[in-house]
């Protein structure tokens, strides 16, 4: 009696066991948008009337050099979370401008949130079957992130539209006499621009003490 004939193997098997073993493990968009989302409302939560900022009545030329430098520290003690969306919205502005910049910006910070910030210490990376361990994945990242800044206009745009954002936030505040703002109460200015983004939040405290821990 003949042997029954050999079942055959279909190779979508192994395509597919091939295909598994280079995807790359990506964390869920959703958590993500949340954070940003809460992170963003408590940093508007903080920002001042725009009607105060660009109050007319309010300005005046300074009188000396030390007087436009105190009305700076005091205008940015008071209007530190709307001088960043202005900050914010001229480099978002240079950006735009230049697609190119953007494309190789958000390209970098994808791959820095997805491969190393998100991705947990004790997991190592697997790309196109082979693993890299955690010094591996940074210092790979790194090397991408100075090719990518040697080879492209990316960081001196990024440092021409903050050096633009600070001479307007510098201008604005030298000329805006801020005797009638509520200064009394508030935080001192180091620790004014810590408390935007990780005062409310403490899940983003923890988050970047994890980071840091990393490094």
């Amino acid at each position: 009696m003949s042997s029954p004939p050999p079942i055959p193997i279909s190779s979508q098997q192994s395509s597919h066991n091939h295909k598994s073993s280079i995807t790359i493990p990506i964390p869920s968009l959703r958590p993500i948008l949340t954070r940003l989302s809460g992170l963003s409302r408590h940093a508007l939560s903080n920002s001042r009337p725009w009607t105060e900022l660009i109050d007319r009545t309010a300005f005046s030329r300074p009188g000396s050099l030390s007087e436009a430098a105190s009305r700076v520290r005091k205008n940015v003690a008071y209007f530190r979370v709307n001088y960043l969306i202005v900050l914010a919205v001229v480099l978002a502005y240079s950006l735009i401008s230049h697609p190119f910049s953007l494309l190789t910006l958000v390209t970098l910070s994808g791959a820095w949130i997805f491969l190393y910030v998100l991705r947990p210490s004790d997991q190592p990376l697997v790309i196109f079957g082979r693993t890299f361990s955690d010094t591996q994945a940074l210092f790979g990242l790194g090397l991408a992130t100075l090719f990518a800044i040697l080879v492209t206009s990316v960081l001196s745009l990024i440092l021409t539209a903050v050096m633009v954002g600070v001479v307007i936030v510098c201008a604005h505040g030298a000329f805006r006499d801020p005797e009638d703002l509520f200064l009394d109460d508030q935080q001192p200015l180091a620790s004014g621009f810590t408390s935007i983004f990780g005062g409310g939040d403490p899940s983003f405290g923890s988050a970047s003490a994890s980071v840091m821990s990393r490094v």
